[in-house]
Formats: structure tokens, sequence, C-alpha cells
């Protein structure tokens, strides 16, 4: 199989790869002119790349007529995660990735144990992980991880625009199965699904209401607690399977 990489420089059928990955490609993979990669565009677009030649850090191609990318869901996820200790973020966003989520919003709320500490230096590295996920996996486009919102009050008024919103709650809600039956499918654009689940402390019964009433639609997910990395993969594969796209 081809490597991947991806590159926004892709113009009348020819592309360049600049930095890190052109680094790559033409010192540890030792590429020559006429070798054969999948470019792509970050927007679900994938091409055929044929090399012709280097640069002192760049690499040049001669691209093929650009098509859609197959990794790609047909449901647009962002998932909220309540921000859990240790790496078990990373765990999160590299798995996450892998299972198709689009958009990665961690934040605090009232029982996080984790507090907020050097978060710009970490979200680069999220970040990173996010980007080489996508490469390893095959993805048509870059998930981004955000920074993480201060509060859960930031959580309920960043949920404008979804067209279903996902709040993961260990006392019980309606069955997951149940909610995505009544997913709309608006023409014309991927349906956007929100996903939330809590830290390692769950959340507070005041946070469930005020979900709720942000528009949320309480979910349960089973007689077993799941630990606060388990859940939102697992809600994550549920919806990649009930939409069809774990097939």
């Amino acid at each position: 199989m081809p490597h991947r990489y991806f590159t926004t420089e892709i113009a009348d059928g020819t592309a360049l790869l600049r930095g890190a990955d052109a680094h790559h490609l033409a010192r540890v993979m030792r590429a020559k002119q006429g070798d054969t990669v999948i470019l792509c565009d970050g927007n679900a677009v994938e091409y055929t790349a044929t090399i012709t030649g280097f640069g002192d850090e760049t690499v040049e191609f001669a691209v093929e007529p650009g098509y859609p990318s197959a990794a790609e869901p047909d449901v647009e996820v962002t998932l909220l995660a309540g921000y859990p200790k240790q790496d078990k973020l990373e765990q999160i966003i590299r798995h996450g990735v892998e299972l198709g989520c689009s958009h990665f919003v961690p934040f605090f709320s009232r029982y996080c144990v984790a507090a907020p500490k050097k978060e710009e230096q970490k979200n680069e590295r999220y970040n990173r992980i996010a980007f080489e996920a996508a490469k390893q996996c095959g993805r048509g486009i870059l998930p981004d991880v955000a920074l993480p919102l201060p509060n859960f009050g930031a959580v309920c008024r960043s949920l404008e625009g979804y067209d279903l919103v996902l709040f993961c709650y260990e006392c019980g809600g309606a069955p997951l199965r149940e909610l995505m039956a009544s997913l709309p499918r608006p023409e014309g654009r991927k349906p956007k699904v929100a996903i939330i689940t809590g830290a390692e402390g769950g959340f507070a019964a005041e946070e469930a209401a005020a979900a709720a009433k942000a528009g949320a639609k309480t979910v349960g997910l089973g007689p077993r607690i799941l630990r606060c990395e388990t859940a939102p993969l697992a809600v994550l594969s549920a919806v990649m399977t009930l939409t069809g796209n774990l097939e």
C-alpha cells in the first residue's frame, strides 16, 4: 500500500510536500523519482501522486485527478470529553481518530480530578497525536483538538449547531439505539453529532440538568460503569455502527 501524506499545496496537476513529512519520505523512506504515494488535502479528497523531484526540504509530485476519501464517515462527530488524569486523553484522541471522530473538545467540570496546567503546550501535543493517528489509519481529514473549555457551562453554550447531542450519564437515560434512530439527515451536508462524556468523577446532578436544558439527550450506557477513557470510545463505536460506518 502506498504511503500517505497530508498537504494543502495541490493545484494544476502538481503538488508539494514540505517539512518533516518531506524529510521522512526523502531521507527515511529513501523514495526515488517515479515512486507513488497517496496525498490527502485534509478535506477528504485524495490524490495518487508520482514523485517528480526533490528540493532541500521538499518533495515534488505530479498528481492524478482527486477522488473522495473512502475512509471518512457520513456523519461528523465531535467528542466533548471530561478532562481525565495522566495520559488518558491521549488514548481517547488516538483511538477516537481511528474510529472516525472529527473534533475533540476536552473540558473541565465539577468533578474533574485533573486541573488546568500548560494547556497550550499540551494542545500542540494532542494535535500531533491526532495528525499521526490520521495518517496511520488512512483518514481523509485532519481531526482537530480544541483547547479545553473551562467549565460545564461553557460546554452547554457550545452545543448549538448539532443535529443530535448525546449526554452520557452514569445515572442512565434513553437507549442509544433509540436516539440514533431519530438522527436527522440534512440535505447537502453530513449530520453533526456531539458526544459528551465525563471525567473520572462523572457529572454532578446540576450539570446533567444543564445539559438537558441546552438540548442534549441523556443517554444510558447499560448496567456497567465504564471508565472515563472507555465510555467515549464505546459510544463513538456505537454511533459509527448505528450509522453504518463500521460496515
